[in-house]
């Protein structure tokens, strides 16, 4: 059975930092990649960052570049994203995804996705 989990969330101030957590189980993701979503209310669901777990390539958006950072923990099957400088308008439920082909930034080139964790940032 194929799960991620995220964890994490919460609320912070404007500037503050969240690290969000995302474990992977029953699902060999290393040879795909993993992507960090976010969905805030009323929007469309939007990608903040990528990893391509075999080479440890990652990949942003200009909004969140050089803000947002994602890794990885292969030996416990974990992705990481760490945001700083956090804004009101970051506030969203954040997920995480496992992909196989397609457009990275597309939703349905994710086959896999977590249940979602709020992150609420306050002015």
């Amino acid at each position: 059975q194929v799960q991620l989990v995220e964890s994490g969330g919460g609320s912070v101030q404007a500037g503050g930092s969240l690290r969000l957590t995302c474990v992977v189980s029953g699902f060999d993701y290393v040879s795909d990649y993993v992507g960090w979503f976010r969905q805030a209310p009323g929007k469309e669901r939007e990608g903040v960052a990528v990893l391509f777990p075999a080479d440890g390539v990652t990949k942003y958006p200009n909004s969140v570049k050089g803000r947002f950072t994602v890794s990885q923990d292969n030996a416990n099957n974990t992705v990481y994203l760490q945001m700083n400088s956090l804004k009101p308008e970051d506030t969203a439920i954040y997920y995480c995804a496992a992909g196989d082909s397609g457009p990275i930034w597309s939703v349905s080139a994710y086959k896999y996705w977590g249940q979602g964790t709020q992150v609420t940032v306050s002015s």
